[in-house]
């Protein structure tokens, strides 16, 4: 292995911020991708999904949990992929290992599911084994077929307005790389992360930054804001409005 040059801090910190212009370029980039995402045209979906989950049968409409966004990702776990019946797919597992908290996600009007094949025997023990907490359903019908992941992973993304449901967005490929965090899952999804800072459409909902942030353990406990957090997220507030030069990007 060649090792790239070793130079001294000056040399180095000067390296670093012809680095953070471009880090900084890409950021802005990919806030206005996310920002173009949202006003993307959405397709009705017209058809009767039906899937099994812990309690039974489930519609496509009872993975949203009540709330207004659901991403779901298809995961490869079912007689013929590798792995069966002890693992799920290497990938699928790999993607499945990243997955932050789901409270926070939650907080924002958002669920995130799983769907596979595999009977929900399999993935109640599959979800043990791993360590995994993310709702798993089992797909019973063309579900997979009509939206691109019969033969490959990816994550499909919808909306619900009452009883109606849109498809808005489908990522796969590579693009699964970035999966995890919370905030990789709101950049993809019609409403955002919903913070003030976010070139939405008019109307959309938007709270500023820090503020909704909260333990996971402690949205539903915490009915009113903690003023000691107000302090210090309107400090953070402020220095995100007005950064310092050498701010990350």
């Amino acid at each position: 292995m060649r090792m790239p040059p070793v130079v001294s801090p000056q040399e180095w910190e000067a390296a670093r911020q012809q680095m953070l212009v471009k880090e900084k370029a890409f950021t802005r980039a990919r806030d206005a991708l996310a920002a173009e995402r949202r006003r993307m045209p959405w397709m009705a979906v017209e058809a009767a999904y039906e899937f099994e989950g812990p309690r039974g049968k489930a519609s496509l409409l009872d993975l949203f949990e009540g709330r207004r966004q659901l991403i779901v990702y298809r995961a490869f776990f079912e007689p013929g992929v590798f792995g069966w019946p002890e693992h799920a797919c290497r990938g699928c597992s790999l993607v499945a290992d990243q997955v932050s908290n789901l409270a926070h996600l939650n907080a924002r009007d958002t669920t995130l599911a799983y769907a596979s094949r595999a009977p929900q025997a399999d993935i109640a023990r599959l979800k043990a084994r791993m360590g995994w907490e993310m709702p798993w359903y089992t797909i019973t019908d063309s579900f997979d077929a009509d939206f691109g992941v019969d033969e490959w992973h990816g994550h499909n993304v919808f909306f619900r307005d009452g009883e109606r449901v849109f498809r808005t967005y489908f990522i796969n490929n590579r693009g699964d790389e970035a999966m995890g965090t919370t905030w990789s899952y709101l950049d993809i999804s019609p409403l955002g992360r919903q913070e003030t800072w976010e070139d939405s459409p008019e109307g959309y909902p938007q709270s500023p930054p820090y503020k909704w942030w909260n333990w996971h353990d402690n949205y539903a406990a915490e009915a009113s804001p903690n003023l000691k957090w107000a302090e210090v997220s309107d400090a953070s507030e402020a220095a995100l409005r007005n950064p310092a030069p050498d701010a990350r990007p």
